[in-house]
């Protein structure tokens, strides 16, 4: 493959591309912080319109902090156009919006905003990523 033909495979793309490894990064902190909270703090209050419950989050606190963390390392990774990382990204991204949708009657507003997140960090992944790793070898 020429550079010619490298060159008309990278289109404005590449900008959602790495837009999807910055919300990884920022989904993955985010998460890593809501995990310590929970492992730390442990239990949580909801109110509801007869009474009061008890929830336990530390189980799911781990599973946001190692969440959190893996985020983080892919979307790292995905700056560079590796295959494997863009592999590992939709891997933990479809993951993340799964158990954001666990978490969302604690939090409800925050996980339908960091879902509808994932979907574009998803497409731009899936439909794109390419043009990432073609960018990065250009450079």
């Amino acid at each position: 493959m020429t550079y010619q033909t490298r060159q008309q495979h990278i289109t404005g793309w590449v900008g959602w591309v790495w837009f999807a490894g910055l919300m990884m990064i920022m989904s993955g902190l985010f998460n890593a912080i809501s995990g310590l909270y929970a492992i730390f703090s442990g239990d949580i209050y909801v109110q509801t319109a007869r009474r009061l419950l008890l929830f336990n989050v530390t189980g799911w606190g781990w599973v946001h902090l190692a969440l959190g963390v893996l985020l983080v390392v892919a979307g790292v990774a995905v700056f560079g156009g590796q295959i494997w990382a863009r592999i590992a990204a939709v891997v933990l991204v479809m993951l993340n919006a799964l158990t954001q949708l666990t978490w969302i009657t604690v939090n409800p507003w925050w996980s339908l905003a960091v879902i509808a997140i994932d979907v574009v960090v998803l497409y731009a992944l899936i439909v794109h990523g390419q043009e990432a790793k073609d960018f990065a070898a250009r450079t």
